[in-house]
């Protein structure tokens, strides 16, 4: 009985209830532009990443989260100025587990900075 009680109380602590605060990163890029010119240079390329750790498949974030997350912290490390945006934005996905019990899932945002004239 003991041995039951000692799990599910250590299932209870390893469980995560996390959340996340989306940032409103889709208002800012609302702006409906022509690119039939060429009234844009490119500034740059920024990238943001952000990691969840996961101990028995159990905690951290979902893959939205993740991705939601990831570029939030993009736009803070590009440091937009004027009529600058980010474009082409990509992810990437990496994963470390160690012996399948504890597990780092990290997600990388990619863009390339543009600048209108």
């Amino acid at each position: 009985m003991l041995l039951i009680a000692a799990m599910v109380f250590g299932m209870v602590v390893m469980s995560s209830c996390s959340g996340y605060n989306r940032m409103t990163y889709n208002t800012m890029n609302q702006t409906h532009v022509l690119l039939d010119k060429a009234n844009f240079e490119v500034v740059g390329q920024v990238e943001g990443s952000f990691t969840a750790e996961y101990v028995l498949c159990i905690g951290g974030y979902s893959k939205s989260a993740l991705k939601d997350n990831a570029v939030e912290q993009m736009y803070k490390n590009a440091n937009l100025k004027g009529s600058q945006t980010i474009v082409n934005i990509n992810f990437s996905t990496s994963v470390r587990t160690v012996l399948g019990f504890y597990s780092e899932y990290t997600v990388t945002a990619y863009g390339t900075v543009i600048e209108f004239k």
